[in-house]
């Protein structure tokens, strides 16, 4: 009692120095929610709401940091201090240092584990550590990742060391633009389009106690059409013969349940279901256990959203996507996920899920993630808020020739086998992350062909590995007759520079609408935009030009366009918002009536 008691006592003063010495650093414009993070529990929320337990320990917060030259070894002393989960570029790390791929950033912390979960295995799980991580505990290794976007976990258990407090050391190298990992817009010496690199871990570091047989992931995909979802449970620890079995549930009653062995699909009857829509964003919840010899070894709750995605041949022979079965136009912006003073991290779950409940108040109903992913509650909250996302590979290596508006079968980029492995490798992660969520309904491997090889083998890959998603091939990039979809770019106005009979035609990107906002900018001097405006009248009379010419095209074959974008970033100055998301520049009303009348068209 005493050991825990002298353990309490140091705790409360550790978070009492770190509220008192944290703060966010630089010179740079802030949002509203820097100001209410609290640097003794930053981002509390749990991390995985399609897989939840109600046990879980939080570890962000302040941990010890070093950068040192690549190779060495760990550090006997630590620089300062790094608040966890921001990135060490950024400025709510308080830090804002760059490391560069000659050097590798160092992470040291304690933890100790509650009595409570003695009989229990301990997961260490890490949102997303960019680039390489190496992770440490008790002076053990126990693992790596390579991948700065997806998530993964270690058992820790044989490591643990009773009776004293834990250590935990994380060491990451990330080459940002000198390596051939996907980084996207992340670059050594940013300007114009491209954006401050992120280094380290930016998502939530957590512990989580687990039975010894227990469900470590879920795929979960609908079947409007059958009436039914099948579900597939990765497991660990189980044997043979024990069975998954998955409720689902409407507010609470048990409307349909199914079970399977180990290993195999779980099928569930969901009659009469209420689909899933961006108008009607019904979630049921669903319960998953383990049952060895009938009992329950392991619960977990999640949901799924009754939803189809898929293309379809209209009346005129032009090929449309479609939502539950009916043409559904969709419209949404460029969404580039950075803040100003967290970077890739939004500082707190509720300026997380603002950018998305402004995108619907703007009369959107699609998000295209731009060559970035997003936290699990991102998706989650898109799942909830109701809004389709367009999921984007983060673009990486070198770069083939461009040609636009042609089809191009010609030599393409020749990666190494170390970077087509590693492709792949992270691609799939990135899927797997985004598998059950009924708002993600396109994936696009590739943007503009930044990084475009082997096309037709990728887009057979990711149509076989995850069907029940569309597929576009190259947003904007170099063509080939793959895929579900062909997709143009182009600035500032809506044109068709090309058609496709036999798939769907979207407008990737256009727009790029540019206003500056005095005190609102990430630099005073160098903003940059594709056209420029000097009033918000007219930066909206402008956007309202384009979605008329726009809403021209698409009864000709258009059936998605991608206006750019949600918000500035850093020196692009494209944004609906602010960079800092104070000032919506063009005028919402407006903006919001000539959407809605965009997304009608095709219902016409």
């Amino acid at each position: 009692m005493k050991y825990f008691l002298a353990i309490a006592t140091f705790s409360l003063l550790h978070l009492f120095s770190i509220a008192q010495d944290w703060k966010p650093v630089g010179d740079k414009i802030k949002t509203q929610w820097a100001e209410k993070i609290d640097p003794t529990n930053p981002l509390p929320e749990y991390p995985r709401p399609q897989l939840v337990r109600d046990q879980w320990q939080n570890l962000n917060g302040a941990w010890d940091y070093a950068i040192l030259p690549k190779g060495s070894n760990e550090p006997a002393a630590f620089d300062g201090k790094i608040l966890v989960p921001f990135a060490i570029e950024s400025s709510l790390s308080g830090v804002q240092k760059m490391v560069s791929d000659k050097n590798e950033l160092w992470y040291h912390r304690t933890f100790s584990v509650p009595a409570a979960w003695k009989n229990k295995s301990l997961v260490l799980h890490f949102g997303a550590v960019d680039w390489k991580a190496d992770i440490w505990i008790n002076d053990v290794k126990v693992g790596a990742h390579q991948g700065g976007y997806t998530p993964f976990s270690l058992d820790i258990t044989p490591f643990i060391v009773k009776d004293k407090a834990q250590k935990l050391v994380v060491k990451v190298w990330d080459p940002t633009d000198q390596g051939f990992q996907p980084r996207g817009k992340q670059v050594s010496l940013p300007k114009g389009i491209w954006y401050t690199s992120v280094t380290g871990i930016w998502q939530t570091v957590w512990l989580e106690p687990v039975e010894a047989s227990h469900v470590s992931a879920l795929k979960t995909v609908p079947n409007i059409d059958g009436g039914n979802i099948a579900v597939l449970a990765s497991t660990s620890g189980t044997s043979a013969n024990d069975l998954i079995e998955v409720k689902v549930m409407d507010n609470g009653k048990v409307i349909g349940t199914g079970k399977a062995v180990v290993g195999q699909e779980v099928t569930v009857a969901v009659p009469n279901a209420k689909l899933w829509s961006p108008e009607s964003p019904f979630l049921y919840d669903m319960e998953v256990s383990i049952l060895h010899n009938g009992v329950a070894t392991d619960k977990l709750k999640s949901y799924v959203g009754m939803r189809k995605i898929s293309t379809q041949k209209d009346a005129n022979g032009i090929h449309r996507m479609q939502l539950n079965n009916k043409d559904y136009f969709q419209f949404g912006p460029l969404d580039q996920g950075w803040w100003p003073d967290g970077l890739y991290t939004a500082p707190t779950d509720e300026a997380l899920v603002y950018d998305i409940k402004k995108t619907k108040d703007f009369g959107f109903n699609m998000i295209r993630k731009h060559v970035k992913v997003e936290p699990a509650r991102w998706y989650y909250h898109c799942d909830r808020e109701g809004i389709l996302v367009w999921q984007d590979m983060p673009s990486g290596d070198a770069n083939p020739k461009w040609q636009t508006r042609n089809y191009f079968n010609g030599q393409e980029l020749q990666r190494s086998k170390l970077s087509e492995q590693n492709f792949i490798q992270e691609w799939k992660e990135i899927m797997d992350l985004t598998y059950s969520n009924p708002s993600v309904v396109v994936t696009v491997p590739f943007n503009e062909a930044w990084g475009q090889f082997k096309t037709p083998e990728i887009i057979e890959w990711t149509k076989n590995y995850n069907p029940s998603r569309l597929v576009n091939p190259a947003s904007g990039g170099n063509h080939y007759d793959v895929g579900d979809m062909i997709d143009i770019h182009n600035y500032p106005e809506p044109v068709m520079g090309l058609f496709d009979s036999k798939r769907v035609n979207v407008l990737g990107e256009y727009g790029g609408i540019g206003l500056v906002k005095d005190n609102h900018v990430w630099e005073t001097n160098r903003n940059w935009g594709y056209v420029q405006y000097k009033t918000s009248e007219e930066a909206t009379k402008a956007y309202v030009d384009l979605t008329e010419k726009l809403k021209k095209l698409i009864p000709f074959g258009y059936s998605a366009a991608v206006y750019t974008q949600t918000t500035d970033v850093e020196s692009e100055i494209n944004g609906i918002m602010t960079y800092d998301r104070k000032v919506v520049k063009l005028n919402e009303a407006q903006i919001r009536k000539a959407n809605l009348e965009v997304i009608a068209t095709l219902k016409k």
